[in-house]
């Protein structure tokens, strides 16, 4: 029987989940957790600061550190909702959004590079099982929580 655990210990290094920097983009050195945020506050509309760190299940602490640094980074915009000052919405400036579609277009590259070395039948096996684990995870009473042991 395969070693399931083995097969996305590899995925996950060949993929360069391991890299402390995921990417360069415009001058910046980006983390893989400051690239996901990137891509929410650019995937949602002004999002606020509490959405985004529930959509990547961060908590609020630690995720308030990733967004200061991409403020200072001049990435992130920070700005308070009028009607309620408490809550704060997140946009990308202009260099954010550079540095968002850069790294888009690299990890496009990347996977077209890899789907290359497959036929259509193999590469649309693989998006189709990808979406199958997804659907499983999301609907996992473990998901997206540390396993215990």
């Amino acid at each position: 029987m395969e070693n399931v655990r083995e097969l996305f210990q590899i995925m996950t290094r060949r993929f360069g989940f391991l890299n402390k920097n995921c990417c360069s983009a415009g001058g910046c050195d980006i983390s893989l957790v400051q690239s996901h945020i990137l891509y929410e506050i650019d995937h949602q509309h002004k999002p606020s600061v509490q959405q985004v760190a529930e959509a990547l299940g961060t908590d609020i602490t630690t995720f308030s550190r990733q967004i200061q640094s991409l403020i200072k980074m001049n990435l992130v915009k920070k700005t308070p909702v009028p009607d309620d000052r408490r809550v704060h919405v997140l946009s990308l400036t202009t260099e954010g959004k550079y540095v968002a579609a850069t790294i888009d277009q690299q990890m496009n590259a990347y996977l077209g590079e890899v789907f290359s070395h497959m036929n259509d039948f193999e590469k649309e096996t693989v998006i189709r099982s990808v979406k199958l684990l997804n659907e499983a995870m999301a609907k996992s009473s473990l998901c997206c929580t540390t396993p215990i042991g």
